[in-house]
């Protein structure tokens, strides 16, 4: 097993709004200095509701894949789509928006 790759304590970072399943998300990306993605912060639009829970929870999940080496690639295409390929849920949405 590798070991865990921390970021720095100062990175750049993106953030960004999208809508999935008439839902509102916010979302933050930390980077390492070489680009690659090491967070990711994933917010519901109603504070403190189970969605909100339950996505923030799956963004901490799919951080610590990140910087435990799981490339951000796989972590997307292991996560539930439906009949178009479309992702089912925020996380996987949010994965999406950020795909090279």
């Amino acid at each position: 097993m590798n070991g865990r790759r921390r970021l720095a304590n100062r990175r750049d970072s993106i953030t960004l709004s999208f809508e999935q399943n008439g839902s509102c998300y916010t979302m933050t990306i930390g980077h390492y200095a070489n680009g690659d993605i090491g967070e990711i912060f994933l917010n519901h639009d109603r504070d403190n509701s189970l969605l909100d829970v339950l996505t923030h929870d799956a963004a901490i999940l799919a951080s610590l894949a990140l910087q435990y080496g799981a490339p951000s690639d796989e972590v997307r295409h292991a996560l539930k789509r439906d009949a178009r390929g479309i992702a089912a849920s925020p996380i996987g949405a949010a994965l999406d928006r950020i795909a090279p």
